[in-house]
């Protein structure tokens, strides 16, 4: 049996953190969760996830000093993140110019789109098949508005 994939989701709001992990669990993901910034690089240094999912706006620890501290450590500046963010045009005009920094591998605006997410995820980890599949499109548009920006 193939070992399941490990997630991290890293957001202050308990609703949507309960919601990406349902979606990540979905796609065939052992999930953890955490709360703020410090308890998510703590996280994502003991549990060295496949993948972060990363708000931007958190009390406490910003997602983009997260992002620095995660981009900056040699044991996770290979982890994919997906910054997931009410923010996203911003955030991502204000990350490339952070000419020192990778730009994330995902840019997603709230809210979510489950298929969009598992999209993406199967972008990421090159097609590798996923467990369940939600395709059917979003009726308010949310498949548009939740496009990918790649920095590649």
């Amino acid at each position: 049996m193939e070992k399941k994939k490990v997630a991290l989701v890293i957001d202050d709001e308990a609703d949507v953190r309960a919601y990406l992990q349902a979606v990540l669990e979905d796609c065939g993901f052992d999930v953890h969760t955490a709360a703020d910034g410090l308890t998510g690089f703590d996280a994502a240094t003991a549990l060295q996830p496949d993948l972060i999912t990363l708000d931007i706006s958190m009390p406490d620890q910003s997602g983009v000093r997260t992002y620095r501290q995660l981009k900056t450590d040699e044991t996770l500046k290979k982890i994919p993140v997906f910054i997931i963010t009410g923010f996203s045009d911003k955030m991502r005009i204000f990350l490339k110019k952070l000419a020192t920094f990778p730009f994330p591998e995902a840019f997603i605006n709230k809210p979510v789109h489950p298929g969009e997410l598992r999209k993406m995820i199967t972008e990421q980890f090159s097609g590798e098949s996923l467990p369940h599949q939600d395709e059917t499109p979003s009726e308010d548009g949310a498949e548009a508005e939740n496009a990918n920006i790649r920095g590649k």
